[in-house]
């Protein structure tokens, strides 16, 4: 049990670095304004889960923070400029609503952050998806004179994407602070993965669903374009690393979790092919929570089955060897 909880803050702290890497580039892009909002989802979401562990009478202990991770995927995925009201509201939602609610840190079912983006989608969806251009940097109480759509509403629509290989590396165009910075993304995810802090199946099967369908049925004429926008665009890396991953909700099996990413990235690129969805990742995410529960109730039957089977062995095995000394 010691071991699984320090293997359990180790992936956190693991998380939380790489995490704290996107909140520095969203800064340097949006200002003060951004790392403000973190601050607020974070301590919003420690004072929720403090007074959640409380009612529920635990006490709170260092593998509770990982609420905190939580509530900075979902910063990150805000819009800088976002009403911290807004932002608290959803820090709330997701550590009482999404995770508490539902089981809580043992018996999580889906991502606290993707269920609360969800929320805040049906209830703010309008102010969820307008951003500030990249360095716009706007004052912590001051409303933002230009709004622009993301650069993945406009590819979803016109299948236009006016930006270079470099900006696109650098995270130099419009949309979630934390899902533009692609090559911080990817390096996040090798390290994640090699650390096992992620599950290398989703990952690997969410980022396989949705290039295999970009190639294979593209959105634009070029296959190579409408695969390199596909994985840069609508949160498709960010999602891939901090939500399908998450190693609390994907099936334990790089087996089963492959497929079950794959699932997500195949149907996520439908929604955006046929209905141009944004960020349509985050939803089917969501959605496909029975089809984790489903895996790992499987999971389950297996080691049972197996943990039967060899103690059947084990029980043979010492018949035959009390026959063989008498």
């Amino acid at each position: 049990m010691l071991k699984k909880a320090r293997k359990e803050r180790h992936i956190w702290l693991d998380v939380m670095l790489t995490l704290i890497t996107l909140e520095l580039m969203s800064y340097f892009y949006y200002g003060i304004r951004s790392v403000v909002l973190a601050v607020v989802c974070i301590s919003t979401a420690l004072v929720a889960e403090t007074i959640s562990i409380r009612l529920m009478k635990r006490k709170f202990s260092a593998d509770d923070l990982t609420c905190t991770s939580d509530a900075l995927i979902l910063a990150l995925m805000l819009p800088a400029v976002m009403d911290y009201k807004i932002a608290a509201v959803a820090s709330v939602f997701s550590i009482v609503v999404a995770k508490n609610v539902f089981g809580g840190r043992i018996n999580m079912i889906f991502s606290p952050a993707a269920a609360s983006y969800v929320f805040v989608l049906t209830s703010w969806g309008r102010k969820l998806l307008q951003y500030t251009e990249p360095h716009v940097k706007t004052g912590l109480f001051v409303e933002p004179e230009v709004l622009v759509s993301s650069a993945s509403h406009t590819f979803n629509l016109t299948g236009t994407f006016k930006h270079s290989d470099f900006e696109i590396l650098l995270g130099n165009f419009s949309g979630p602070p934390g899902a533009v910075s692609i090559l911080l993304l990817f390096v996040a995810a090798i390290v994640l993965m090699f650390r096992r802090s992620i599950s290398v199946g989703a990952f690997l099967g969410a980022i396989f669903g949705t290039a295999f369908f970009a190639v294979m049925t593209p959105i634009v004429s070029s296959k190579y374009d409408s695969l390199k926008y596909s994985l840069v665009t609508n949160m498709v890396l960010f999602a891939s690393v901090y939500i399908i991953s998450d190693v609390r909700i994907a099936p334990k099996r790089d087996y089963y979790a492959f497929f079950y990413g794959l699932f997500i990235g195949i149907v996520s690129y439908v929604l955006v092919l046929t209905g141009a969805k944004e960020n349509a990742i985050v939803l089917v995410s969501v959605l496909f929570t029975p089809v984790a529960l489903g895996f790992k109730n499987l999971e389950k039957k297996i080691e049972n089955a197996t943990k039967e089977q060899n103690e059947e062995i084990a029980k043979v095995e010492a018949v035959n060897g009390e026959g063989r000394d008498y």
